[in-house]
């Protein structure tokens, strides 16, 4: 069941009453030993349990405080295979949860607040329980960094958004903003020339960061124009963005643009603060894969975008949480031969 938070949000409702949002079960309290224990329910989360219930383990999902991920936030999805006329984000998460479930998947709507990887069996914890598991699948994603207006807020999902491949079709002949120096910033915006009429691309400092081949694609495409020494401070609109207020930062010099949306390519920060001291993280953050999805640690692997830093699709989600899944039965039936 779906709801709306203060902030319009859209989130899952759930409730004291031993089911989960959907009338489904919750398990007995008492159960807290699985084959597989999956930390996130977006795409890839959702894909390893079924994948895992599907191979005949015991699997446990804690969906942690946004189940669905970032596609509960979404509005239409066009590129999700299978979907003629596309799906709602939410929708398209509800139905795959409950496929999950129909594989005999056991999700919890609870949060993840700690774990043990340093011994046997893994143990993943959460305010009110301890749950033990042979491997675990780590599949908490990632989420967007923001500017932190208040616009920025009041126009996600019209108009504002965090993946050029996601949502550029919506933009067609529009003008277009995306904010960003890095590759992805600067590969967004000459993505999005394909669809704006004009592509401004706002930077905070006088040079691109971005890898020399794309900033040269960049610079000489006539679709994209350039905002250097420049943030946004403001996004207005009525139903949906209209207007974003540029300020360059040695002129003070204020700009406001008409546009149809504005792309935010600032980075992202991947959900791992969870697993700092347990397993191997790169300097950003992101889980670091040792072969396919293991992780530096045996049991233990990782799905989506918690390591993805490239594609950062649901799709290519799922992909990942296929993978791990396949990976996790290689591991638990070689270490069922080994104890055999």
């Amino acid at each position: 069941m779906m709801a709306t938070d203060a902030a319009g949000a859209t989130v899952l409702e759930t409730n004291n009453t031993g089911t989960n949002p959907d009338g489904s079960k919750m398990p007995d309290k008492k159960k807290t030993q699985f084959d597989v224990i999956i930390i996130g329910a977006g795409p890839s989360g959702y894909t390893s349990g079924i994948y895992c219930s599907r191979a005949g383990y015991d699997t446990l999902i804690l969906s942690g405080i946004l189940p669905g991920g970032q596609l509960v936030n979404t509005t239409e999805v066009e590129n999700y295979p299978g979907f003629e006329n596309g799906i709602m984000g939410p929708d398209l998460m509800m139905d795959i949860r409950k496929q999950c479930q129909r594989m005999g998947t056991t999700v919890v709507d609870d949060e993840a607040v700690d774990v043990d990887f340093r011994r046997r069996p893994l143990k993943v914890l959460t305010a009110s329980e301890e749950y033990e598991g042979r491997a675990v699948i780590i599949a908490t994603g990632a989420n967007p960094r923001k500017l932190g207006l208040e616009g920025e807020e009041t126009f996600k999902g019209r108009g504002v958004s965090y993946c050029a491949t996601c949502d550029g079709p919506f933009f067609r002949n529009q003008e277009l903003i995306v904010v960003g120096g890095g590759d992805s910033a600067v590969e967004e915006a000459t993505f999005l020339t394909k669809f704006a009429t004009t592509v401004h691309l706002v930077h905070r400092r006088d040079e691109l960061r971005a890898s020399k081949i794309m900033q040269e694609r960049a610079l000489n495409n006539p679709k994209i124009t350039f905002h250097w020494n420049t943030t946004v401070t403001d996004i207005k609109g009525d139903q949906k963005m209209q207007q974003a207020i540029l300020k360059n930062l040695k002129t003070g010099e204020e700009l406001t643009l008409d546009v149809g949306g504005l792309f935010v390519a600032i980075g992202h920060e991947p959900n791992t603060t969870l697993f700092k001291n347990q397993i191997d993280l790169d300097e950003e953050g992101y889980v670091m894969l040792q072969s396919k999805t293991h992780t530096s640690v045996e049991g233990v692997f990782a799905a989506g975008d918690v390591h993805d830093r490239s594609y950062r699709q649901a799709v290519t989600a799922a992909g990942y949480g296929c993978m791990a899944a396949i990976d996790v039965d290689k591991y638990l039936t070689e270490s069922t031969d080994k104890q055999e």
